[in-house]
C-alpha cells in the first residue's frame, strides 16, 4: 500500500519525525500490487487482451520481485505494458536533494551523499521525486556505450580541479540515474554484445565499475527489458549470462479475440472529432488484420503490428474528412463527415510497408492485401447484415440501374443516386447506427450494403480511377 508520508519534510530529521519508513523498489512495488489486487481496482490500466494469459504472470513476477523481460513480435503493447508499471510506485518518494541517483536519505549510497550525511546529520536536506520522475527508459541501439548506461568519468568535473580517484568525478549513466525506481531497456537484443556484459552486475551483485573504480554502488532498482523472440532465440543476440539473470520471462501476443482486437482499435485509435469511423469498419478493419496476421503470404516471424490496424483507422476518418473538404462543405461542418468502405482501399498502399512478406509473395504485396481486405468486408456483412431483408436495395436495380459511388462521391450525392431504400432503418440499426437522419451514416450504411452484395454475388461491380459502379 501507498506510504502516505508528510510530504512537507525538508531534511533528514523531519523525516523521521513523520514516522516514514524505508523500503526497497521491489517491495515499494509488491506491496502497492498486492493492494491494488485486495481493492480490485487495474494496476495496469489501458492494456487490452492480456487479463488471462500475461498479466497473471507479470504479477507473480512483480510479487516475486524479479527483474523482467517481455518477449513478443512488434506491436504488441510491450513498451506500453512497461510504462504502466510507474504507477505501482508510491507517489512520492523521498531523496537526498541534489543527488544524482536519488539515494534514500536513510541509506546513502553515493560518496557525496554519505559525505553530506556525515557532514550535516539531521540537517541533511531532503527532496521529494515523483513516481513518474522514478521511471527510466531507453531504446537498444547498436550505438549505446557503457558510458550512457552505466556511467564515465566528467571531464568537467576533472578540469574543476578534482583528481581522478576521486569518486565524485564520476558521471553517472542512465541505470544508476534511475536509482530506487524502474528502469526499461527496450529492443535488448539491438545492444551490442559488450554492452550487455555491463549489466551482469547490476542485475545480480546491484553494484557498477567505471572506469577501474571498484564502485560498491548498491542500487535499488526493478530492470525491464523487452525483446522480439527472433532475436532472442534464433540470433542469439542477448548473451546467456544475461539471459539467466533475468528472474522471469514473460511472452505477450496479439489479441486472441476479434472483441479485444475492436476494442484496440478503439482506444488507441486518434480519430478526430471532425470525423467518424463507424462501428461496421471497425469490425472490418480488426478482421482485415488478423487475416493478414495468419496470411500465408506474410512473414509470421515479424508479426503484424496493433499499428496496422491503428493505422488503418485513422487512415480512412481522414479519407472522409478529405472527401468533405473535397466536395466544398461549409466550415464548420453541420456534421461530420462520416467513413465509407470505399475509404478502406486506398489505405492498402500506406500499409504495405508495416507488412514482411514472404519471399515467394514478391511483387504482389498490394494484391495480397487487397483481396485480405475484400474477405474482411465479406465477413463483416454476414456477420452484421447476413439475416437482414436486403430486397428493398435489390430492387432499386432490377430494371437495370446502376449506382456510382467512390471516394470523392458526398453522402448527399450517393443517396440521391440510391433514392428512397425500404428497411434502411433497419440496416443502420444493424451497423450500430443510431437511426438518426445522419446523410453521412446513410451513405455509409448503404456502401456497405451494396459492397456486401457484390461480394455475395448478388450485384455485379465496375471500379476504375476510384469510381465504383454497382449494377445487376
Amino acid at each position: 500500500m501507498q506510504q502516505h508520508t508528510n510530504h512537507d519534510a525538508t531534511t533528514l530529521g523531519e523525516l523521521r519525525a513523520s514516522g516514514h519508513a524505508h523500503r526497497g523498489v521491489k517491495e515499494e512495488i509488491r506491496q502497492n500490487l498486492l493492494a491494488m489486487m485486495r481493492e480490485g481496482s487495474d494496476p495496469f490500466p489501458g492494456i487490452v487482451g492480456f487479463g488471462q494469459t500475461v498479466l497473471p504472470h507479470l504479477e507473480r513476477a512483480l510479487i516475486a520481485g524479479h527483474d523482467i523481460i517481455l518477449l513478443g513480435e512488434r506491436g504488441q503493447g510491450k513498451t506500453r505494458l512497461i510504462r504502466t508499471l510507474a504507477g505501482l510506485l508510491d507517489e512520492w518518494a523521498p531523496a537526498v536533494a541534489g543527488c544524482e541517483i536519488n539515494d534514500h536519505p536513510y541509506r546513502p549510497a553515493c560518496a557525496r551523499c554519505r559525505r553530506l550525511a556525515g557532514e550535516l546529520g539531521d540537517e541533511l536536506p531532503v527532496t521529494w521525486r515523483h513516481a513518474g520522475e522514478r521511471y527510466g527508459e531507453k531504446l537498444a541501439t547498436p550505438d549505446t556505450s557503457v558510458g550512457d548506461l552505466i556511467g564515465d568519468i566528467d571531464p568537467v568535473k576533472v578540469a574543476e580541479g578534482r583528481t581522478l580517484g576521486d569518486p565524485e568525478t564520476i558521471h553517472f549513466g542512465l541505470v544508476p540515474r534511475t536509482n530506487r525506481g524502474i528502469f526499461s531497456l527496450n529492443e535488448l537484443p539491438d545492444l551490442a554484445e559488450r554492452i550487455q556484459v555491463s549489466l551482469l552486475n547490476v542485475l545480480e551483485e546491484r553494484d557498477i565499475g567505471i572506469r577501474g573504480y571498484a564502485l560498491r554502488l548498491p542500487l535499488d532498482l526493478l530492470l525491464v527489458a523487452s525483446a522480439n523472440p527472433e532475436d532472442y532465440t534464433n540470433r542469439g543476440r542477448i548473451i546467456t549470462p544475461l539471459k539467466d539473470r533475468f528472474g522471469a520471462e514473460i511472452r505477450t501476443h496479439y489479441p486472441l479475440s476479434l472483441d479485444d482486437e475492436l476494442a484496440l482499435i478503439r482506444q488507441e485509435a486518434e480519430v478526430r472529432d471532425d470525423a467518424e469511423l463507424p462501428e461496421h469498419l471497425v469490425e472490418v478493419i480488426a478482421r482485415f488484420t488478423r487475416a493478414v496476421r495468419d496470411s500465408p503470404a506474410v512473414d509470421a516471424r515479424s508479426g503484424v503490428s496493433a499499428r496496422f490496424a491503428i493505422a488503418a483507422a485513422e487512415s480512412a476518418a481522414a479519407s472522409a474528412v478529405r472527401r468533405s473538404a473535397l466536395a466544398g462543405g461549409p466550415a464548420p461542418l453541420p456534421e461530420p463527415p462520416v467513413a465509407r468502405v470505399c475509404d478502406l482501399p486506398p489505405v492498402v498502399p500506406a500499409l504495405r510497408g508495416k507488412v514482411e512478406f514472404e519471399v515467394s509473395e514478391e511483387g504482389r504485396e498490394e494484391e495480397v492485401l487487397g483481396a485480405l481486405l475484400r474477405r474482411a468486408i465479406a465477413e463483416t456483412f454476414r456477420s452484421r447484415l447476413g439475416s437482414v431483408d436486403l430486397s428493398g436495395l435489390l430492387a432499386r436495380f432490377e430494371d437495370g440501374g446502376t449506382v456510382e459511388s467512390g471516394e470523392l462521391v458526398s453522402a448527399a450525392e450517393l443517396l440521391g443516386r440510391v433514392g428512397d431504400v425500404p428497411g434502411l432503418a433497419r440496416i443502420m440499426s444493424r451497423l450500430g447506427m443510431d437511426g438518426g437522419e445522419s446523410f453521412g451514416q446513410a451513405a455509409a450504411a448503404l456502401e456497405f450494403a451494396l459492397e456486401g452484395l457484390y461480394l455475395m454475388r448478388r450485384l455485379s461491380k465496375d471500379s476504375a480511377d476510384g469510381i465504383s459502379r454497382y449494377r445487376t
